[in-house]
């Protein structure tokens, strides 16, 4: 639970105190969109199928904070530093270090209680470094789409 607590501390300082891009709007928005996706997908692989979970394979309340308060302000840092105006080069080589950095973040969480609190069932890492740039992308496009719909609706 240490490391748990430690973690949304520090994300979440992070992610307000260097934001730059994103509105107070984006914010809830970013952070909506994370916690229902994360609580979709955590449905099926955390607690149907237990391909992984959070300090437990049951429901917990101990679990309530990650699905909560870890990945949005993970995801405002990606789309805060995103360099959106850069070459596909330059943004191709992000999406690289943020597949590594997560990965790298992953492994720290399975370490031994208190200071891990991720669980591997019959889930790998390489699932994991396979499937975050689709979700980073997934994410990206409803960001897009989000300052799309603010435009248009600018009086």
């Amino acid at each position: 639970m240490i490391g748990l607590i430690i973690a949304i501390v520090v994300f979440n300082l992070i992610a307000f105190t260097t934001n730059k891009r994103l509105t107070a709007n984006q914010i809830v928005h970013v952070w909506t969109f994370t916690s229902i996706f994360q609580g979709t997908f955590d449905s099926f692989v955390d607690y149907k199928f237990h391909g992984y979970w959070y300090f437990t394979k049951d429901i917990d309340f101990q679990a309530v904070p990650a699905h909560l308060a870890l990945l949005p302000p993970v995801n405002m840092m990606f789309l805060n530093w995103y360099p959106f105006k850069s070459p596909l080069r330059v943004q191709a080589f992000y999406f690289i270090y943020w597949i590594i950095g997560t990965a790298i973040y992953e492994l720290i969480t399975l370490l031994p209680e208190p200071w891990g609190y991720f669980h591997y069932g019959w889930w790998r890492m390489w699932y994991s470094v396979l499937l975050n740039p689709f979700l980073l992308l997934v994410l990206l496009g409803y960001y897009k789409w989000i300052v799309r719909i603010e435009k248009i609706n600018k009086w």
